[in-house]
C-alpha cells in the first residue's frame, strides 16, 4: 500500500492504464484537480517503485513520456477487484 497509496497515484496508474503510454501535459489534463507539484512529486515516486516507466527523448524541447511498467500491470487487476468491492459495499452501507 506504501506505493500506491495517497490521493494521486491509482488515478495516475488507472490513466496510463486506460489510455497508454501518455506524455506529462496529457495526464495533467485527464487528472481533474492535480497540481504540478503533486503529478511531478506522484510520478517521481511511482517510477523509483518501479510502477511507471518515464522515457526522455533527445529532442527540444524535451519530450517525455509515461507508462506503466510489467510489474504494475500485474497489480492493476488488484486494483479492479477493489474498486468493484469499494462499489459493491458502498451501495449496501448505503454511504
Amino acid at each position: 500500500m506504501r506505493l500506491i497509496g495517497g490521493k494521486w497515484k491509482v488515478p495516475i496508474l488507472c490513466s496510463l492504464h486506460r489510455d497508454g503510454t501518455t506524455r506529462y501535459n496529457e495526464l495533467k489534463r485527464k487528472i481533474r484537480g492535480i497540481t504540478n507539484t503533486m503529478l511531478a512529486s506522484a510520478l517521481k515516486e511511482l517510477e523509483e517503485s518501479g510502477l511507471v516507466r518515464r522515457k526522455q527523448y533527445a529532442e527540444m524541447p524535451v519530450r517525455v513520456e509515461y507508462s506503466l511498467t510489467d510489474a504494475c500491470n500485474d497489480l492493476i487487476p488488484i486494483l479492479n477487484s477493489l474498486a468493484l468491492w469499494g462499489v459493491k459495499n458502498h451501495t449496501k452501507t448505503g454511504n
